[in-house]
């Protein structure tokens, strides 16, 4: 196990994290960290990967995802026994936006779990990794985070943090051995996104979105948007000019 690619997964038990292990753990030895706040669901995520390789050695941590010294801690215990080659920083939730603008736990529930959350993980694992001088960083942000828009400018602005929080640490890491990666997902076919289904939205299928976040990783990509055609749509909204921007319900 000692050659295995080492892999950390944070928030192990969403559906994009998952097909992604998955995708690691095919046809490879992998010594692959599964981190999430329920024991038991990311337990049953692990179980299954155990099942899909056999030869790779997968463990569970059970973690806090909100305070700041659980999260050191927890980085520490996982980077102790060694360098990582890839950490992806998955988790988060879709919050209700109308809720936000009435509710202000809720909303800063959803800016510390989307925004915040992922931005600490990531400078807890950035630390060991420039120590290392070797690694990649991956985040999941959105393509939400492109341009405040009033259907959910919450998590809009969480995903924004994380989109500027990441263009900083790639500025910090060029030109070193470590490389990070920020992935801005469309909306997706996930258990997250089951109001926009039902409203009849169309999502792309959580196997496509894994498949490109892999390739992403494996590559080193600085940015990429999954599908690819959000990086035209999102490119368009960006630059529309307020006057028509404001007059779209989007």
């Amino acid at each position: 196990m000692k050659n295995s690619q080492r892999i950390v997964i944070i928030g192990a038990t969403s559906a994009i994290a998952e097909y992604c292990a998955r995708l690691w753990v095919q046809g490879h030895s992998v010594d692959l960290t599964l981190v999430g706040r329920d024991a038991s669901r990311t337990e049953r995520v692990a179980a299954d990967l155990r099942v899909r390789s056999p030869q790779s050695d997968i463990r569970v941590v059970q973690a806090e995802f909100l305070d700041p010294i659980a999260i050191q801690q927890t980085v520490d215990a996982i980077v102790e026994s060694g360098s990582i080659d890839v950490v992806l920083i998955a988790h988060g939730s879709l919050p209700d936006q109308n809720i936000c603008q009435t509710n202000l736990t809720a909303c800063r529930e959803a800016l510390e779990l989307n925004g915040i959350s992922p931005v600490l993980y990531a400078e807890a694992f950035a630390r060991p990794m420039a120590q290392a001088n070797r690694g990649t960083l991956a985040l999941i942000g959105s393509v939400a985070g492109d341009r405040g828009r009033q259907s959910n400018y919450v998590y809009g602005a969480a995903k924004g943090l994380v989109t500027r929080y990441a263009q900083g640490l790639q500025h910090r890491f060029a030109g070193t051995g470590v490389k990070v990666v920020l992935i801005k997902p469309g909306p997706t076919d996930t258990p997250m996104t089951a109001q926009l289904k039902g409203q009849g939205a169309k999502l792309a299928s959580v196997e496509a979105v894994a498949k490109n976040i892999v390739a992403a990783v494996e590559c080193g990509r600085a940015l990429v948007y999954v599908p690819g055609k959000w990086k035209i749509i999102m490119w368009v909204i960006r630059h529309l000019p307020d006057i028509i921007f404001n007059k779209l319900r989007i």
